[in-house]
């Protein structure tokens, strides 16, 4: 056992980097929508980025330790605090038995994670245990479940820089199936266009808006439905971009006009309602190069982790240390 859930958002599920080799049997990969918090919290545990953790969508919870249970909080930064303290967020920390973890609304972005030393260690399903709501593998966490942490030993008390991409910006595109049926005006309009993350939004998906007339494509009509991915851009009939994201269908007849790197696209995830967003083509040359650079990036993740110092004001017990042991006369 690990953590009992007394309170939780709606929209809390367990994530990890999904399931691949399925888009033919009409599976989509699902995972996390962040996959670098997954990175980050296996970082600050010093444990495998394969483990999954507890996704938080908009809304965290409130948790109870029935044993001693190291804790990492990476992702969206929410509100969060143990017994009343707060607690710094893109940190791990030792939640003790009987303690109480809080965590609130984000701040900043969409999808916060609790990782837990050793990783949640719930039921695997072809090779995942990630929940796929749309495909009905699994469910939301809910009041009274316990979540069941794997074996684990390690330090707490590290902390991360996190990168900002919790607030929109440029999203590198490469061409898809259909980009060579929008004409180099409307391409042009495209990359130029400053976008909005419109309130329609879920894992499957998020919708853009911008000023002006739409985006349309010639003989988008006869378009047959093919196999998408997450990270491609369709164009519905009114002409508004959907970002496709983890748990989209596989397949579908909108045309697209491209596809997000896989390395932008948890920003695009993590944008918030009312975020702006951009785009930009780059070939598919500097997509593998953008591609090759993100993944040593989240393996110096390690490297980057740091003690984590605390605030004198969070710490309820202070007057219990001794903190001039060892102190001597500066005359002697």
């Amino acid at each position: 056992m690990s953590l009992v859930v007394h309170r939780i958002g709606p929209a809390c599920t367990v994530q990890d980097q999904g399931r691949s080799g399925y888009l033919d049997q009409g599976l989509s990969r699902s995972g996390a929508a962040d996959i670098p918090a997954l990175h980050e919290g296996a970082a600050l545990l010093g444990q495998s980025p394969s483990h999954a953790a507890l996704e938080m969508a908009g809304m965290g919870g409130e948790f109870e330790a029935t044993q001693n249970t190291r804790v990492a909080l990476t992702g969206a930064p929410m509100q969060a605090s143990i017994d009343g303290s707060p607690i710094a967020w893109n940190a791990s920390h030792l939640l003790e038995q009987g303690q109480r973890l809080v965590i609130g609304a984000t701040l900043q972005g969409n999808y916060g994670y609790l990782h837990l030393g050793g990783g949640i260690n719930t039921k695997v399903f072809l090779g995942s245990r990630s929940t796929h709501l749309t495909a009905k593998i699994g469910r939301p966490v809910q009041v009274g479940d316990t979540i069941p942490k794997g074996t684990d030993t390690g330090e707490t008390g590290m902390k991360l820089r996190p990168d900002e991409r919790f607030s929109g910006g440029l999203l590198r595109v490469v061409q898809s199936f259909q980009t060579g049926l929008f004409d180099d005006t409307t391409l042009d309009r495209f990359t130029s266009t400053e976008f909005k993350r419109g309130a329609r939004a879920n894992r499957m998906g998020m919708q853009l808006e911008s000023e002006g007339e739409g985006f349309a494509a010639k003989g988008q009509l006869n378009i047959l439905s093919e196999v998408i991915t997450p990270g491609d851009i369709q164009m519905t009939g009114t002409g508004n971009p959907f970002i496709l994201l983890p748990e989209c269908q596989t397949t579908g007849g909108y045309p697209r006009i491209a596809t997000v790197l896989p390395c932008d696209l948890p920003r695009a995830a993590q944008t918030p309602a009312g975020g702006t967003l951009r785009f930009e083509f780059v070939t598919l040359e500097e997509a593998v190069a953008l591609q090759s650079a993100c993944r040593a990036e989240l393996a110096r993740l390690p490297n980057r982790v740091e003690a984590l110092v605390r605030d004198p004001h969070d710490i309820p017990d202070l007057l219990s240390y001794q903190l001039i042991g060892g102190v001597i006369s500066a005359t002697d």
